[in-house]
């Protein structure tokens, strides 16, 4: 009996060796030479491992020198790994308050953190999130720039006041007619003055035209695309809003607007951007996801001024004195809504400052004086 319990003891503890298995190149588990099994001594009914076994499993745990030297290697290989990796995974919600400048990525101007939907957030950061902000004449409409030439004329010979020439009326072109008499032709300073005279400008300017309008070729069908696609309009123009909703409501596009911006909703006009950007409050777009559809220098400096895109129409100027809008057509219908998003996803303020870089003149070593007169006695 006793003879079959030690076999069973010897059978069921693992052969220990004197170190640990260790293992090659191949990745296969090398025999040790020396094998140790513990002897087991018997005190009554207990059977109890002698002293050796302690020692030889103390042996096993000691660690090899190659063993250490092969960690120790592998250690500095990954030590990049370890700074990449935190060691606790509480991670905090990027909320951009403590956002520095410099830092990548920039911040969105389009994101809105405020809005729990993160598919609305998605939304707004894309580049089919924009507005359109169309002026009315020139654009929409077809502009007769003759009449507003001979409206000015024919106020000021009621007024008796020297006509305006014709670099004068071009400067004044899309300013509001209490502006320009105030600013540029410095007619009065009296506001009851400039409402008067005002009022009557536009009186004789609505009589020459005759309550005619016409749409450009091309535009109604590029405003149902936009309302197809659902991108919000804004209409903006320096003429009251009474003959703009009667305009309208003539040529058969009410309802397509989201937003007027009249003559009675802003202080000033173009090249002031000041139309523009309550258009764009009032559509709640931010200025960089706006696009400006208008038709002359004015309109394009007014829009860069709220950083805003514009498409130049070419209807009353030549393409290549619109070069400074982002895009120039000659009709509506030439542009597709790709092409707006083309436009909109050009973010140029949102990886910089938007302020212009300054050049540093390279600093050039020029001779002293004294040298050069050292070189002409020299010569002489």
């Amino acid at each position: 009996m006793v003879e079959s319990i030690a076999t069973t003891s010897l059978l069921a503890h693992r052969p220990l060796c004197r170190g640990a298995f260790i293992k090659d190149v191949s990745s296969k588990r090398r025999s040790p030479d020396i094998w140790r099994f513990p002897v087991i001594e018997f005190h009554g009914r207990r059977l109890v491992a002698s002293p050796a076994l302690a020692r030889v499993r103390a042996d096993r745990l000691a660690m090899s020198p190659i063993k250490a030297l092969a960690m120790e290697l592998t250690k500095e290989a990954y030590s990049y790994r370890e700074e990449r990796i935190p060691q606790d995974w509480n991670f905090d919600i990027d909320t951009d308050s403590d956002r520095k400048p410099g830092l990548w990525p920039p911040e969105n101007k389009a994101d809105n953190s405020s809005l729990h939907n993160p598919l609305l957030r998605q939304e707004r950061m894309g580049c089919g999130w924009l507005g359109a902000i169309f002026e009315w004449e020139g654009v929409l409409i077809e502009d007769n720039p003759d009449l507003e030439r001979q409206a000015w004329l024919a106020l000021s010979q009621e007024e008796g006041k020297s006509p305006p020439p014709a670099f004068i009326l071009r400067r004044i072109e899309g300013m509001k007619n209490e502006q320009a008499i105030s600013e540029v032709l410095c007619w009065s300073r009296d506001p009851a003055q400039l409402r008067r005279m005002g009022s009557r400008k536009e009186e004789i300017y609505q009589a020459l035209q005759g309550g005619i309008y016409r749409l450009r070729a091309g535009s109604k069908e590029f405003v149902n695309i936009l309302m197809h696609y659902k991108i919000p309009m804004a209409l903006v123009s320096t003429r009251p809003r009474k003959t703009l909703e009667t305009a309208i409501g003539k040529i058969g596009i009410e309802g397509y607007f989201n937003v007027i911006v009249a003559a009675e909703d802003v202080h000033r006009g173009k090249p002031d951007p000041e139309m523009f950007v309550y258009a764009a409050q009032l559509l709640q777009f931010i200025p960089e996801r706006c696009i400006v559809f208008g038709n002359s220098n004015q309109t394009v400096e007014a829009a860069h001024d709220a950083r805003m895109k514009c498409v130049a129409v070419a209807s009353k100027h030549p393409v290549y004195e619109l070069a400074a809008a982002d895009l120039v057509v000659r009709h509506l219908d030439e542009l597709s809504v790709v092409d707006l998003k083309n436009l909109a996803d050009i973010e140029s303020d949102e990886f910089g400052t938007g302020e212009p870089e300054l050049e540093l003149e390279e600093e050039v070593d020029y001779p002293s004086s004294s040298t050069l007169t050292a070189v002409d006695d020299s010569f002489w």
